[in-house]
């Protein structure tokens, strides 16, 4: 039987490419990871079950949170990056401190600007700083008062570098006290050890303190933000206080380098559609979170900028 050339070509074509060509135009056809790298309860993990919940909206296959915590975030990182880039592997929280701060104190295994290539950015969360509900402190110069007496404060931390760890060290620098940092598996990890009274200060993202401070558990004195959060309108900036202290942490969707392009713009389209749905934003608003969505290009520009003053305060830090 004689076939048509223009299908031999094609055939053929399909088979030098190999999974490119097929995979792309197939492409999602199995389940897609959102990997978190850090344990379950953070602000991380809060958002990407979230997307998750609405993502079947706009997937037309199954999105799972996968959580690997431990090692400053770091392995989960590498996981992704020695994934295979089809689009089925996404870290999720790419953006922070581990991302921006990290590269600058020791060596990865991974170039944090070749081997990952940004999705899209969901959101910037301000850096809030908070003590146990049971603490004396009111606000923060009478905090600082009695730092300054202690041999030194300790403050817990979701990972070690992370923009939290960051913001309270250059708090204490600004403010003249000692302080000891004590990392986590994440966000709901520091902020357990912070509600048990074992640590005297924390720096978390609104979603992670919000229901905590209303069982009174927390109180929280001071946002490093350059204008006060919409998601806490009552706590001051450290501004506000004296301290000049303005910090932030992005979290967004990364890849793997090598993701072919029209898999990218996909799932851009795609996670920007559940981002937006206004279920998923008006979740994202009871828990003190807001979608500040970005496309690819332009998040990339984005972090490139964080990047630079990321550096700048570590600069600062070191003075």
């Amino acid at each position: 039987m004689r076939m048509n050339f223009s299908k031999v070509m094609l055939v053929g074509l399909a088979l030098l490419c190999g999974t490119g060509i097929a995979s792309a135009a197939a492409f999602p056809d199995r389940p897609i990871q959102f990997i978190v790298p850090y344990s379950a309860g953070g602000a991380t993990d809060l958002w990407a079950r979230a997307i998750a919940q609405v993502a079947p909206r706009f997937f037309p296959v199954p999105t799972v949170v996968v959580n690997k915590a431990g090692g400053g975030a770091i392995p989960g990182r590498v996981d992704v990056v020695k994934s295979r880039p089809d689009g089925y592997t996404l870290l999720m929280g790419w953006g922070s401190g581990e991302d921006l701060v990290v590269p600058h104190q020791r060596q990865l295994p991974y170039d944090v600007f070749v081997d990952l290539v940004p999705v899209c950015r969901m959101s910037v969360h301000s850096i809030v700083m908070v003590v146990p509900g049971s603490s004396p402190h009111k606000d923060i110069p009478e905090f600082v008062k009695w730092a300054k007496t202690k041999e030194h404060v300790t403050a817990a931390v979701s990972t070690k570098g992370g923009s939290p760890d960051i913001s309270m060290q250059l708090f204490a620098k600004a403010a003249g006290f000692k302080l000891t940092s004590i990392p986590g598996s994440g966000g709901a990890d520091s902020m357990t050890r912070l509600a048990g009274g074992h640590v005297d200060i924390s720096g978390a993202h609104p979603s992670e303190i919000l229901t905590h401070v209303k069982a009174g558990r927390m109180r929280p004195l001071g946002v490093a933000f350059a204008e006060r959060d919409p998601s806490a309108p009552d706590v001051p900036t450290f501004r506000e206080r004296g301290i000049d202290l303005i910090s932030s942490s992005a979290r967004g969707f990364i890849a793997p380098k090598g993701t072919p392009p029209d898999i990218m713009r996909y799932l851009e389209q795609a996670l920007r559609k559940a981002m937006e749905d206004p279920d998923h934003v008006r979740r994202m608003k009871e828990v003190g979170l807001s979608v500040k969505f970005m496309g690819s290009e332009e998040f990339t520009g984005f972090i490139g900028r964080e990047e630079a003053r990321a550096k700048s305060l570590i600069d600062l830090y070191r003075k």
